[in-house]
């Protein structure tokens, strides 16, 4: 419950449409824990009185071809690639 308060304090990115309660956050731990954490979640809003189901958009984080370049050649020559 502790990590799914804190969780959500970091959310920003939040839409109401249609009965809905629509979050949208990056890909990663935080979806999970808002996966596993949905019941609580719409509890809280019940709470609250307002009846809106929950749902999670993930937002794909766009990479720079750049870094995506290095994450590669990281991963084919490991500790012999120095970039500075």
């Amino acid at each position: 419950m502790v990590a799914l308060h804190v969780a959500c304090g970091d959310i920003t990115d939040v839409e109401i449409d249609s009965g809905k309660l629509i979050i949208h956050v990056k890909e990663g731990m935080i979806v999970d824990l808002l996966k596993e954490g949905r019941r609580e979640i719409e509890s809280a809003l019940r709470w609250q009185g307002l009846e809106l189901s929950l749902q999670i958009e993930t937002i794909q984080e766009k990479i720079n071809p750049v870094e995506e370049d290095l994450k590669k050649l990281k991963a084919m020559v490991g500790d012999f690639l120095t970039i500075r």
